[in-house]
């Protein structure tokens, strides 16, 4: 059995290192414990970067994983401002950009995702955002003044939250859809459809079928080109073109890595002591038999815990059921389940909202809900029991709350 580590560094201090950082201490490591973190921030969550923040109605303070001083008083090394540019597997060594070596007995790998930035023509005008830091968040909400017109390139989970956020801060809005519908990709035509009225219910004009090409301007952006030939002018412009795994640390290593760092059950690498977790990490899920990487706020914490457990030897097969909810609006999106391709859904509405059920050779994988988030909660258990379709939850009795 190895050794229990004394010395443990997690690169990345957002939501999954900064909450395996806080489970060690709490778990009873006592060794020394470093986190490593490119933002000259304490470690933040950053969901509400998009929704509550954006609008201006809760401080920073309210995201913090962690108040501020909790890293100091339980012997925590936060290097913000720091970021780790290489690891010698052989000689256990993490090393940072400002030239110091780092060596440990475990590492664990948070370093999540960074946007997607295609090539596109002007990016780089003033007024254009893509949104992942709180940083930028700042420069939008202050560039977001009522009146203004604004281009949201891209309407899937962050794309279509921004455009709720600011068109209630009086912002007139168009977004720019990749397909039929907002989220149709994922959730189907049905649900997408919903979501496409109550932005247009809202006043969001879409722009379907249709993708960013270009972004005009002199030195600031004045307008964006589509690829289907549409000059929508505004005074900024938020490109929310989603997101990839930073595995770059890990490419030049032994680490094995295919659309995130793989790991298995217990968050292990391929390479001893080395382990991953949150955005970055393509787990294997016990229950599905399958690898998976999942983008959201409760995967990053639960697997940053289970991460943090497995490294003190004391982990267990981590098989949550993935779930996260999305806020547009006075409306509520809330998903469980397993991404992949369905062979069935099953959707039921009623003026209080709308539930979808998908399946795939007759297992319940995935429930989509607006508005109905009982519906998620009787459906989560159901998904990790693998049930059949046969046996889908009766319409639930409409309460108040998250799943």
């Amino acid at each position: 059995m190895p050794a229990a580590p004394q010395r443990i560094v997690v690169v990345g201090a957002s939501l999954a290192g900064a909450t395996a950082a806080v489970t060690l201490r709490k778990d009873g490591f006592e060794g020394a414990l470093a986190l490593i973190g490119e933002e000259p921030r304490v470690p933040y969550e950053r969901p509400e970067l998009s929704k509550s923040y954006l609008r201006g109605e809760v401080p920073f303070e309210e995201l913090l994983v962690r108040p501020a001083e909790f890293w100091s008083d339980h012997d925590v090394d936060l290097r913000t401002g720091s970021r780790a540019v290489a690891i010698d597997v052989d000689r256990r060594i993490v090393r940072l950009a400002e030239g110091e070596e780092l060596p440990f007995d475990r590492l664990l790998l948070a370093t999540g995702c960074r946007n997607r930035t295609p090539p596109i023509p002007g990016a780089d005008a003033d007024g254009v955002y893509l949104l992942r830091t709180v940083d930028e968040c700042d420069r939008l909400r202050e560039d977001a003044v009522a009146g203004r017109s604004a281009v949201v390139a891209g309407m899937s989970f962050i794309g279509s939250e921004v455009a709720a956020s600011l068109r209630s801060l009086g912002l007139e809005v168009t977004g720019i859809v990749s397909e039929a519908f907002p989220l149709g990709r994922i959730f189907g035509d049905e649900v997408g459809r919903e979501l496409d009225e109550i932005h247009r219910s809202n006043g969001v004009r879409l722009v379907a079928n249709d993708r960013l090409e270009s972004i005009e301007g002199r030195g600031r952006v004045e307008a964006v080109l589509t690829t289907n030939g549409e000059r929508l002018a505004c005074d900024l412009a938020v490109l929310a073109l989603g997101v990839e795994p930073a595995t770059e640390l890990a490419e030049e290593t032994p680490i094995e890595v295919d659309d995130g760092i793989l790991v298995d059950e217990l968050s292990r690498t391929n390479v001893e002591g080395i382990f991953a977790a949150g955005d970055v990490a393509r787990f294997q899920h016990p229950s599905v038999g399958r690898r998976m990487r999942v983008e959201h706020w409760q995967n990053a914490r639960r697997h940053g815990r289970a991460a943090a457990r497995s490294m003190l030897g004391a982990g267990r097969p981590y098989d949550e059921v993935p779930w996260f909810w999305s806020d547009q609006y006075d409306h509520e999106l809330q998903f469980a389940g397993f991404h992949g391709t369905w062979d069935a859904t099953s959707v039921r509405r009623d003026d209080g909202g709308l539930v979808a059920y998908f399946s795939a050779g007759g297992i319940l994988e995935a429930a989509a809900a607006i508005d109905r988030p009982e519906a998620i909660r009787g459906a989560i258990p159901r998904i990790a029991a693998r049930e059949p379709v046969a046996r889908l939850p009766a319409w639930p009795t409409r309460t108040a709350g998250r799943g």
